[in-house]
């Protein structure tokens, strides 16, 4: 037995000599040209399989709009400019360059076809080692990551031209119309209206985004490359100054929930409208006009205060604080009631 443990201690000096000598004189070769050696190219595969099966949500963490199409139009268009260079889009081909890595991307019409819907939500989330995947660049934004896992789910079965109803075609990065609209006027409910923003407010956004102090994987990508001349520009071009859109329009009579949430708050929650109207007054801190936005748009933003994720501006601690105590129910009513008051006389 002594013998045993002998010859068993002396390869495993053998063995770690012989992976010293592998790393520390560079005899293992990582050109990207070469193949793995026989059998670690199916044990890395495996591996990553298995990781991703063992770590992905429950199947119960899908959200019930999964299918929306909202949702699956933002994730193509974000799809599009991020992650087409490696995996390409239905009907384009894989670039040149993206087929010389090892080990190359798959096309997407490939890549989704092995997962279901929650696996493919913690390879984006995550992202994955050694591969050329990267994870999500914002923390706690899962929202945006299911609007891609939704495009992805749609991918099997989609054409190009479906494609490109999606996207219109683009190939690089998009222009703020593709996603906010024409003037800034979003029919996507998932991308928040501009048009009933300050320039200032727009301007703040998009400095966030680009230094990363608001998070956000789809705006940060967006914003990255911009000068602040550039935001400047767009600022102007979508935001507003129209005093009669900025006050907003007085609140209905009404004994519905939002309502008296918006307009009194309660002994946790302050009223929304002193701040973000409709009909506060002139004096009031310069806030963004609830009034408008899209249901979806707004319980997302109230979720991410609640929960502590969203940052930037120059009031966000106020928001953290007066969204703290607010339930899910409560956050609903609240993002129903504005999104209705886009239908009010005079309402631009």
């Amino acid at each position: 037995m002594t013998r045993v443990f002998q010859t068993l201690a002396a390869l495993a000096v053998c063995g770690f000599l012989a992976a010293a000598a592998i790393v520390g004189l560079g005899l293992y070769n990582v050109s990207a040209r070469q193949g793995h050696l026989p059998g670690v190219g199916w044990l890395l595969h495996t591996t990553f399989k298995q990781s991703v099966r063992l770590r992905a949500p429950a199947a119960e963490k899908v959200p019930d709009d999964i299918t929306s199409p909202d949702r699956i139009q933002l994730g193509a268009l974000h799809f599009q400019t991020a992650c087409a260079f490696c995996h390409a889009v239905p009907g384009q081909s894989r670039s040149a360059t993206a087929r010389s890595m090892n080990p190359p991307p798959p096309h997407v019409s490939d890549a989704v076809s092995q997962w279901k819907t929650q696996h493919m939500f913690w390879i984006v989330e995550q992202g994955v080692k050694m591969s050329g995947m990267p994870h999500w660049p914002a923390d706690g934004r899962g929202d945006e990551i299911w609007s891609v896992v939704a495009y992805l789910n749609a991918v099997p079965s989609m054409t190009a031209q479906d494609q490109t109803a999606l996207t219109g075609g683009t190939s690089g990065a998009a222009g703020c119309t593709a996603c906010h609209g024409r003037n800034g006027q979003s029919n996507n409910s998932f991308v928040p209206r501009l048009d009933i923003l300050t320039p200032d407010q727009i301007t703040q956004a998009l400095i966030q985004y680009r230094d990363g102090t608001r998070p956000s994987g789809i705006m940060q990508e967006a914003a990255t490359g911009l000068s602040d001349a550039q935001i400047a520009g767009i600022a102007s071009k979508f935001g507003t100054t129209q005093a009669g859109v900025l006050q907003g329009h007085p609140a209905p009579e009404t004994d519905a929930t939002g309502v008296l949430l918006a307009t009194r708050g309660t002994a946790e929650v302050p009223a929304c409208s002193v701040c973000h109207g409709p009909g506060r007054k002139a004096d009031a801190p310069i806030a963004p006009v609830l009034s408008g936005q899209s249901q979806a748009y707004l319980k997302t933003q109230l979720t991410l205060w609640r929960d502590g994720r969203r940052d930037g501006g120059p009031r966000a601690r106020l928001m953290t604080k007066a969204a703290q105590d607010l339930s899910d129910e409560q956050i609903a009513e609240l993002a129903a009631w504005y999104a209705g008051l886009r239908s009010l006389p005079g309402r631009q």
